[in-house]
């Protein structure tokens, strides 16, 4: 009998072979795979919207001085790398965003994992957490600026302090999304802890983790806006409050383009690594075909 759950065990969380796959895979997958299609037109419709807007700008519908056209925009970004400001500007911020999120993830994950383990964690850290969930970021800027001043410290700390919270709340509902019935029979087959944790629960629990990196992506670029509205001379928030100064909205438009670019790329890399590291999963790999 133990041999037949640690059969059961091993097709639900690590690697089967083929012939043991059958049973499994039969599983309906609501999803099902993407049509070729769907695929076009999810970055087809981006792109006849910068058609549609660029027509309207050279028809006169649009101001200038209001919304520019997007070869106006193009145009902006061209000059500014030209001078070897918007790479610079880029990798600054893209520095910024990284850092906050390894920093802000990992302790995420940590404390995540700690309260989805322990209800005496749960009891100390929970509330707390979600007190501090519920603060926006405007009202922590002041308070940063007194803690860090206007340097780099300040930006990585609200950045983390986003990427944080996802990150905890996926973990959590991963780990007690695990069924329970697979963690009592690790501990019936004499697995150490950290075997179960490492075999049954962290497998069992990672594509709620990863739907939470997917979200704390995106909420890094949302806070890194505000952060780089704190007193800087680098970064593309400073191109855009440089830019407001002069009225200049071509370039205000450019950043904004630029941080919607890089979400998505962001969110690409998330797909991809959920893709890689979910392949065991049925529901995934189906949809990956």
């Amino acid at each position: 009998m133990a041999d037949v759950f640690a059969r059961r065990a091993s097709v639900l969380h690590s690697h089967p072979d083929p012939d043991t796959r059958p049973a499994v895979a039969q599983k309906p997958n609501h999803a099902g795979p993407v049509s070729p299609w769907l695929r076009y037109v999810s970055w087809g419709m981006p792109v006849l919207l910068l058609i549609v807007w660029e027509l309207f700008a050279r028809l006169g519908a649009l101001s200038p001085n209001v919304l520019p056209a997007p070869s106006k925009v193009a145009l902006t970004a061209f000059e500014l790398v030209k001078e070897g400001r918007l790479i610079g500007d880029m990798a600054v911020s893209l520095l910024r965003a990284a850092t906050g999120f390894v920093i802000g993830g990992s302790i995420g994950f940590v404390l995540g994992t700690a309260v989805g383990f322990s209800k005496v964690a749960e009891a100390f850290l929970d509330r707390n957490i979600q007190m501090l969930r519920a603060i926006p970021f405007l009202a922590v800027l002041p308070l940063v600026i007194v803690w860090f001043g206007v340097g780099e410290a300040g930006k990585i700390f609200l950045v983390s302090l986003g990427v944080m919270f996802p990150i905890y709340i996926n973990t959590v509902l991963g780990i007690r999304q695990v069924d329970p019935k697979l963690i009592e029979l690790g501990r019936v087959l004499g697995l150490s802890n950290w075997t179960l944790i490492r075999r049954i629960v962290l497998p069992g629990a990672l594509p709620s983790v990863l739907a939470g990196v997917r979200y704390a992506l995106a909420t890094a670029w949302l806070a890194l806006v505000v952060a780089e509205t704190i007193a800087t001379s680098t970064g593309i928030g400073f191109l855009a409050m440089d830019a407001r100064e002069f009225l200049r909205t071509d370039v205000i438009v450019m950043t904004i383009v630029i941080y919607a670019a890089i979400g998505v790329l962001a969110d690409q890399l998330a797909r991809f690594l959920e893709r890689r590291l979910l392949s065991w999963h049925v529901n995934f790999a189906k949809v990956s075909r």
